[in-house]
């Protein structure tokens, strides 16, 4: 008897148990997937953020993140190479070679060197430290020597060897000797490497003077008034061929001298 009254309390206990599991799953929400499904429904990784392309190198920028370059920075601005560098990295494939001489290395130059420099010399000086091509330490090697810089293509006035050993690299401008000590910025465009002294060249300390300006012409002094008038081995040389016709009428001024003599005794 209590196993059949039992029964139907346990299929009903059974039953509600199951409808409340039932509900409660249907009212959990689903879960966005993390991430995109491949075919296989399995999801995929995120893409990595790419960044767009780099523009060409700031050469001022470029010293700055160096912080020893404060002296070669104020040249390039007051000089305005850095925009000349700029905007040919910008416009063409001209590559640029730059060495840049430290802060220490203008604090060893002799006191007020370069406060005795006029702006023409300050430029000079800034473009001297310019190749206008790019140049890897082992390109030096076999570079030809002198270089030609952005201070121009006299040699004589602004010469600058470099000759390379490796990774070792010399200079000489005539008045400096030194060495390049590091790699500052290379690109393939822009190389820019640090040198302990500044490169000083006879055409910087004794820049050549402009040409002067033509002289104008002198004016033509006018003719004193006596010079028109004849001179007088003029009046000597008329005088004297008068006097050469004189043998020529002589026998007529003779003959009629006598003739007039003669009819005056007739008379007589």
């Amino acid at each position: 008897m209590m196993k059949q009254l039992l029964s139907p309390t346990l299929l009903l206990l059974i039953f509600f148990l199951l409808c409340a599991t039932t509900s409660g799953q249907s009212s959990a929400p689903a879960t966005a997937p993390s991430g995109p499904t491949t075919v296989s429904g399995q999801s995929s990784p995120p893409a990595p953020a790419t960044s767009g392309p780099s523009g060409p190198p700031d050469i001022i920028s470029v010293l700055q993140k160096a912080s020893k370059f404060t002296t070669f920075i104020g040249l390039l601005k007051s000089s305005q190479v850095d925009v000349l560098i700029n905007t040919q990295l910008k416009k063409s494939n001209q590559g640029f070679t730059v060495f840049a001489p430290t802060d220490s290395a203008f604090s060893d130059l002799k006191t007020g060197t370069l406060n005795s420099f006029t702006d023409q010399q300050k430029a000079e000086l800034t473009k001297f430290h310019v190749i206008p091509s790019f140049l890897t330490i082992s390109q030096f090697q076999t570079v030809s020597n002198p270089i030609h810089t952005q201070a121009g293509e006299n040699t004589v006035e602004f010469p600058l060897n470099v000759i390379g050993n490796g990774t070792h690299v010399n200079m000489t401008t005539g008045l400096v000797n030194t060495t390049v000590d590091s790699t500052v910025y290379s690109d393939g465009q822009l190389a820019v490497y640090e040198i302990p002294q500044v490169l000083l060249s006879q055409g910087i300390l004794s820049p050549q003077a402009p040409a002067p300006a033509p002289l104008a012409p002198k004016p033509k002094k006018a003719a004193p008034l006596n010079a028109l008038a004849p001179t007088r081995s003029t009046t000597v040389s008329v005088d004297s061929s008068d006097a050469t016709c004189l043998p020529h009428y002589a026998p007529t001024v003779v003959s009629i001298g006598v003739a007039v003599l003669a009819a005056m005794s007739l008379s007589l």
